[in-house]
């Protein structure tokens, strides 16, 4: 759908194009299979935890120059009229429509990119990224233009291009590598916001450079051309920020109604990026990447609805742009770039020479050490604004008589393959090797704020494990703050969690709000990134601890406690005076021995081993771990009433120093 929307905005902005003959044909059938290829390969790479961005290429490849290349060998009638129903040739396929269609959806992604810049959750590597934008992005563009000239042979416009286009890091390649790799929090920040601000930032150099392309081909003088440039630069970031408070205003007046939000806000960004080009050419990229930042960095209360839209239409769009850019590559042009040695050396020189100078020169007295920027400069996978904005650029130039232009797609998605495998294959080696990463760690992320949760919560860290508790009221997160604890202050399942919750921080999850439901979707989402084995909720809700009506096995997380017993039943143990207690187990103080001075009501929650590790006690589980360190729930008593002296040298109450009512 999202692609007739843009072919219909084609139609009314730029007066019509080509498309008649399409009429009666394979058109809809091949919309429908872009869609489906796109949406797939994302779900594959969330199903298999790989890089999207590869799969939508396999994808486009092989529907593409694959499918081609089969059709040019002899085939029967029927197999290849048969074959040529799915061959993907966009160029062809869509006509005039094709340019303007790809302009379109770069600009909605580039506003996906805008609205991420909320600059006060830099954090403490707001220096560094800072330092990345300023001196690095302009060094690595200066870089890669003479790596693009000397090593391609290109003209010098189009390595200025180039060189620009390719400093762009990826945030939703990066995302999931950062995850993986457990990083420590400050060099995770800094690669994190790198690639949301130099996304937009890559693409805007190229704008620059192809004004300069365009400008100076209608042999005007270069005061002309630079003039032309800064006039559009500051209209279009102008009508971006100004059609940003707009927006904003009109969201918190209440003139646009909730269900009207998310459709007003895509109209808006073609409304702005059409209106932009037309008052000065090329300028409704920045015009729209200005909105998105305008828009994030404005108090307002619907940006509920702006997550909402990016996670909805940008990922259909991404989709469907990354399979159809791929699919346009033709067999000859793949032969030549595996047979050209230059397209090797020039990716080896960004990712190995360009990229590395670029990041240390520019983060000295930054604040990071040198194993931090040397990770940093080594860790830069190129995403699908690179790709997106190569393709645009590739028809742009073409349609000015360069065709010399067309390396761009192709050029692209080498340095993306390249750095994005790289980068999947030793980040996490890297980060050991230096230093720098988390630990595979005992960090528990509790999702769930009342006052058993932060009971557990304090007796984990009187374990010395790092705790972030998450919970989506301010106010119930208080008792976390003052007991000095992580907080994360909004929905864990909400995309922003994706670039605000410190991923690194913990891999064990445990759910624990009342709602049995929201506890399995939490479960249920963070099992594919954490193991399933790693993540908990509290039981099933009261008489159904069994199973019964409740959520199947397969829907939900671990059982956490040993008893496996619901939300209600231990928040009334809580308020009957029961509490978390840690016991060092031993010959001479077994399990028994503290079940004998518990009760054998008591709930086992997990066990610490003499190596560190941790296990969780489920239901019916046989545990018997001599020298662990046992955390139980269960009745308080005075720990002078317990049996043998190893239950008094080992043990602990834990709750929170001024209990919340939920």
């Amino acid at each position: 759908m999202i692609f007739e929307i843009a072919m219909l905005a084609d139609l009314i902005f730029a007066g019509g194009g080509d498309i008649v003959h399409h009429e009666g044909s394979v058109l809809p059938f091949k919309i429908a299979l872009i869609g489906a290829l796109g949406i797939g390969a994302q779900w594959l790479a969330w199903k298999l935890q790989r890089p999207a961005i590869v799969l939508m290429a396999i994808s486009g490849l092989i529907f593409g120059p694959l499918v081609g290349y089969i059709l040019g060998l002899p085939l029967p009638t029927f197999l290849h009229d048969g074959l040529e129903n799915f061959r993907l040739n966009p160029q062809v396929d869509f006509g005039d429509v094709y340019r303007p269609m790809i302009g379109i959806a770069v600009a909605i992604i580039l506003f996906e990119g805008g609205l991420n810049l909320k600059f006060k959750d830099l954090g403490d590597a707001k220096q560094a990224v800072i330092r990345m934008v300023i001196l690095a992005g302009p060094i690595a563009w200066g870089l890669g233009t003479l790596a693009a000239h000397y090593i391609l042979g290109l003209e010098w416009d189009l390595a200025a291009m180039v060189g620009g286009l390719f400093i762009v890091t990826g945030p939703t390649v990066i995302m999931p590598l950062l995850r993986q790799a457990h990083l420590q929090s400050k060099p995770a920040n800094v690669l994190k916001w790198e690639g949301i601000v130099n996304d937009p930032l890559g693409a805007l150099f190229a704008v620059v450079v192809f004004e300069f392309i365009r400008i100076t081909m209608m042999e005007a003088s270069m005061a002309m051309v630079f003039g032309k440039i800064a006039f559009a630069a500051i209209l279009g970031t102008g009508v971006g920020i100004i059609s940003g408070i707009g927006m904003a205003w009109a969201f918190r007046r209440g003139v646009i109604p909730e269900y009207l939000k998310a459709p007003v806000v895509l109209a808006w960004v073609l409304v702005i990026y059409v209106l932009a080009n037309t008052l000065a050419d090329e300028t409704g990229l920045l015009a729209v990447t200005a909105l998105g930042m305008t828009m994030a960095n404005t108090k307002f209360a619907s940006m509920v609805e702006m997550r909402r839209f990016k996670e909805n239409i940008a990922i259909i769009l991404v989709s469907g742009v990354f399979v159809m850019l791929t699919a346009t590559l033709t067999p000859a042009i793949l032969k030549a770039f595996v047979s050209d040695w230059g397209v090797a050396a020039f990716v080896l020189a960004m990712m190995f020479v360009v990229r590395p100078v670029a990041v240390m020169l520019s983060t000295l007295w930054s604040g990071l050490s040198w194993k931090e920027s040397l990770l940093i400069s080594l860790i830069a996978p190129r995403g699908i604004v690179a790709v997106a904005v190569a393709g645009l650029f590739a028809a742009e130039m073409t349609a000015l008589g360069r065709d010399d232009g067309a390396i761009f797609v192709p050029l692209a998605f080498a340095l993306v393959f390249a750095t994005v495998l790289f980068a999947g294959f030793f980040i996490g080696p890297l980060a050991r090797m230096l230093g720098l990463d988390s630990g595979d760690g005992d960090g528990v992320l509790i999702v769930g704020a009342n006052p058993w949760s932060l009971g557990l919560a304090k007796a984990l860290k009187e374990m010395h494990i790092k705790v972030t508790v998450a919970d989506t009221n301010w106010r119930r997160l208080r008792g976390a703050r003052l007991e000095g604890h992580e907080t994360f202050y909004g929905e864990v399942l909400s995309e922003n969690a994706d670039y605000s919750l410190d991923h690194s921080g913990f891999n064990i999850l445990i759910a624990a709000t009342p709602n049995e439901a929201y506890n399995s979707l939490v479960c249920v989402e963070f099992a594919p990134e954490l193991g399933r084995h790693r993540v908990f909720q509290v039981g099933a809700r009261e008489g159904d601890e069994d199973g019964g009506e409740g959520i199947a096995f397969t829907s939900r997380g671990r059982t956490l406690t040993s008893r496996g017993r619901s939300f209600d039943a231990l928040t009334r143990d809580w308020w009957g005076g029961w509490r978390f207690r840690t016991t060092n187990l031993s010959p001479e103080y077994t399990l028994e021995d503290l079940y004998k001075d518990r009760g054998d009501d008591l709930d086992l929650i997990l066990a610490r081993k003499p190596d560190g590790t941790l296990e969780f006690i489920q239901p019916g589980q046989e545990f018997r771990a001599a020298g662990a360190s046992v955390l139980s729930f269960c009745p308080a008593k005075d720990t002078d009433g317990a049996r043998g002296e190893g239950a008094k040298r080992g043990s602990g109450l834990a709750g929170p120093a001024a209990p919340l009512p939920a």
